[in-house]
């Protein structure tokens, strides 16, 4: 009992003790806040510490304890050196211990690897960007070093390199990722500006309403030659052709007839309700744009497709006299407006899938992610942005509205298909 007794003593002095040493601790560091020191001045300057005790121990690991003989040593100190590792978005400079092998060579520590890691810095500039800092004031947005330990990494021609090499990693693996084990029955195709540049971009969607980025292109316009060869990367990465999809698009010629030549009859095209509202607005004068948009609205909202075009066209004969022009917008692709209601999609998968709103949207991500651009120098350029844009908005994806009806424009989609090849084995006959 008298041992255990002494056992508990000892083992409550020992507490009473490391609370005291705590709160000594605690105690010096108030005073100094007190006195005005800077708490993260000081809390730096502990990491050091531990940074540097941590390289004594790596070392101590490989070269045993210090002034002691060792009969099987496989490596010795060897003084020490100014190295680089990766603290707080930037290079900072410390004091790197060394190790040698018996038989030469650098022996490598292993905190130091870990450390002098730059992936975490490339992370940090491109995180630090994407949020909107500016690469001239990305200094400004770290946490300030002490005055003694010089660092390096984060001026303004740093951060812009270590920004372009990641995001040319970025592009190079997104436009080379594979698209084979995706199934995609919905593509929606716009274009986006960036600056003076062009670019065409394709967004997925599978079966079960997930979103997917899948590629860009740059060009001048949205021509058939560009929206191929967007088509064209799209398949070499394995997208399947024999296919039935629908794709939606605005009212681009190009890309309309870029789609009927890579797929054929086994692509159906939605035309953007939204474009062809605003255009054949742009035709009419202010006082008339609010009925002939109830109308034209109005005639979408029909049950059917039939219904739909019997209303558009007699709004369209209303027009030609006095309007020829909205009249003559009207009717151009008009049956390609109403190609969901002709699928039987009702509800909220409809007002997902009449416009490409889904992909116009990935424009304002583009737009504050590339707000701090002043001078668009080339195309890559572009594209290197609007890929990182792309796949900042990725991360923010939700399934379209409407996906649990999926199923049912999947089977819509297969019988028209199915229809077509046979009228057109019929016509062939």
């Amino acid at each position: 009992m008298k041992k255990s007794a002494r056992r508990a003593a000892k083992k409550k002095a020992r507490a009473a003790k490391e609370r005291q040493r705590q709160q000594q601790v605690v105690g010096v560091a108030r005073m100094l806040i007190g006195a005005g020191y800077n708490l993260r001045q000081m809390v730096l300057n502990v990491g050091f510490e531990v940074l540097m005790r941590l390289l004594e121990e790596d070392r101590e690991a490989l070269c045993g304890p210090r002034k002691k003989k060792q009969a099987d040593r496989s490596a010795y100190r060897y003084g020490y050196d100014q190295g680089q590792v990766v603290l707080g978005g930037r290079k900072v400079s410390v004091r790197k211990p060394r190790v040698r092998g018996v038989e030469g060579g650098e022996v490598p520590l292993p905190t130091w690897q870990q450390m002098a890691e730059e992936d975490p810095l490339d992370e940090r500039v491109l995180e630090q960007i994407l949020v909107g800092v500016s690469t001239r004031n990305y200094h400004r947005s770290l946490e300030s070093m002490p005055a003694s330990t010089p660092s390096v990494g984060a001026s303004r021609s740093s951060v812009s390199r270590r920004f372009v090499a990641r995001t040319k990693a970025q592009v190079k693996g997104f436009l080379s990722s594979s698209l084979a084990d995706v199934d995609l029955p919905v593509v929606m195709i716009d274009g986006i500006q960036m600056g003076d540049h062009l670019l065409l971009a394709a967004l997925g969607i599978e079966d079960s309403g997930t979103k997917h980025v899948l590629g860009v292109v740059e060009g001048s316009a949205e021509s058939e030659a560009v929206a191929r060869q967007l088509l064209r990367n799209l398949l070499d990465r394995g997208l399947v052709v024999e296919r039935a999809r629908l794709f939606v698009i605005d009212g681009s010629r190009g890309i309309r007839k870029a789609i009927r030549k890579v797929f054929g009859h086994w692509a159906l095209i939605q035309r953007c309700q939204i474009h062809k509202l605003r255009n054949v607005l742009e035709h009419l004068p202010e006082a008339k744009r609010a009925w002939v948009r109830a109308a034209i609205r109005k005639a979408w909202d029909q049950a059917t497709a039939a219904k739909a075009k019997s209303r558009l066209l007699r709004l369209a004969a209303q027009l030609k006299e006095p309007h020829p022009g909205a009249a003559a917008s009207l009717r151009e692709g008009l049956e390609e407006t109403l190609t969901l209601i002709e699928l039987g999609v009702q509800g909220a998968l409809y007002r997902t899938l009449r416009s490409t709103n889904p992909i116009e949207n990935l424009n304002g991500t583009l737009r504050r992610v590339s707000r701090n651009v002043k001078r668009w120098r080339s195309g890559s350029m572009a594209i290197r942005w609007a890929v990182t844009g792309l796949l900042e908005a990725k991360k923010r994806f939700r399934r379209v509205k409407g996906y649990r009806d999926m199923s049912q424009l999947l089977s819509a989609l297969e019988a028209r298909i199915q229809d077509s090849e046979l009228d057109k084995d019929e016509k062939a006959a």
